[in-house]
């Protein structure tokens, strides 16, 4: 008998880009697609096979399981015209968070770090950074641009338009939301009352901002921050950016212990 063993990962891995919309996309093709893809199918072979013994002198009945393979069918169909446009969705917004959470990865050789996909209470924030700077959130929009017109997006402070329209969910909203509850998560963690900001970038869009708006939230294309980051004053010695980076790590590898 051969001897126990056990892995030697000893704590689960940090979350990936896009993590959140991965698992969900993976949800909907097992959950949704699955079962009805395996029972066509099912019913298809076995129409196939009726209507082959059709031919044979026994001389069988195969409209019973071809009906019966058309229902399944139909109902495949009917799921993957139903989640096909969500999966569309999930598949472009893991590509923009990929892609900034590879750009967000060079900030480590100015002293940052970068954290991906903290699960929260019923949301996600797609990506979390720790440096001399300070500590902000990143929520990642990956909109589809106009297929006329300049994409564009204007910021005042407040108000944030998108291709001239007003998006219906606001992001500025969900930003704070999420910045607030990093500051409380850190203090909590940590005994230390940090200022996280809020940062909201729109990969390939153009992103016009006016004078002032930038004091509470940062509306940005990605390749702006760096930028924007090495216009501020340092907040965060060395020894804070690793005390608030071995909380979080400790917090995002809990959570994924508790989910397995």
């Amino acid at each position: 008998m051969s001897e126990p063993s056990r892995s030697p990962i000893k704590d689960k891995p940090l979350r990936l880009p896009g993590q959140s919309l991965t698992d969900e996309r993976d949800r909907i093709l097992e959950d949704k697609l699955t079962l009805p893809l395996i029972a066509a199918v099912f019913l298809l072979v076995m129409a196939g096979l009726e209507w082959w013994r059709y031919f044979v002198p026994q001389k069988p009945n195969p409209w019973t399981v071809t009906v019966m393979a058309a229902v399944g069918l139909a109902y495949l169909v009917w799921q993957v015209f139903k989640y096909l446009p969500r999966l569309k969705q999930l598949r472009q917004a893991i590509d923009g968070e990929r892609a900034v959470g590879q750009y967000l990865e060079r900030l480590r050789s100015e002293g940052y770090q970068v954290f991906h996909d903290l699960i929260g209470e019923g949301f996600n924030v797609d990506h979390a950074v720790v440096g001399p700077a300070g500590v902000f959130t990143i929520e990642t929009k990956t909109w589809s641009k106009p297929a006329k017109g300049e994409p564009r997006i204007e910021f005042n402070g407040e108000r944030l338009v998108a291709a001239g329209y007003e998006p219906d969910r606001d992001p500025i909203v969900q930003a704070k939301a999420q910045s607030s509850w990093l500051r409380r998560l850190i203090e909590e963690t940590t005994g230390r009352r940090i200022t996280v900001r809020p940062v909201v970038v729109f990969p390939g869009w153009f992103v016009k901002q006016s004078e002032g708006s930038t004091r509470d939230v940062w509306v940005l294309e990605p390749k702006a921050l760096p930028s924007f980051l090495a216009h501020e004053e340092n907040r965060l010695s060395p020894e804070d950016v690793k005390l608030i980076s071995y909380h979080l790590s400790r917090f995002i590898r809990v959570g994924e212990t508790q989910r397995t």
